[in-house]
């Protein structure tokens, strides 16, 4: 079993930053990708950024420049520094680990942002 939890999250004014940390604990051998995700209130939820295991990374066109993923892998644990926050980044980001055919999600950090 594969157990992701994300933390991080926070109210912040716009403009500013938050780094959130997705912990991956299990039987973490098998992933092959880690990826952040978000879902506004009343929104579906959309991919932001993903790291795959030879470090290979993509971004939504939302992140490119303001936001970067990296991963340390001894511990397991995966990071999406945001940066330049504006309103529209108000949501709660989730944090998914692909393990051989299946994905797994962690419980989600909200993240808040005010003018």
């Amino acid at each position: 079993r594969l157990v992701l939890v994300e933390s991080g999250g926070g109210s912040v004014q716009a403009g500013g930053s938050l780094r959130l940390s997705c912990a991956a604990s299990g039987f973490t051998s098998c992933i092959y990708d880690m990826s952040w995700y978000r879902q506004a209130a009343g929104k579906e939820r959309e991919f932001v950024s993903g790291i795959a295991e030879d470090g290979g990374i993509t971004h939504a066109d939302s992140a490119k420049g303001r936001f970067t993923i990296s991963q340390d892998k001894a511990e397991k644990t995966v990071y999406l520094q945001l940066s330049s926050l504006n309103l529209e980044d108000t949501a709660m980001y989730y944090c998914k680990a692909s393990c051989g055919s299946r994905d797994y999600w962690g419980q989600g950090t909200q993240v808040s942002v005010s003018s």
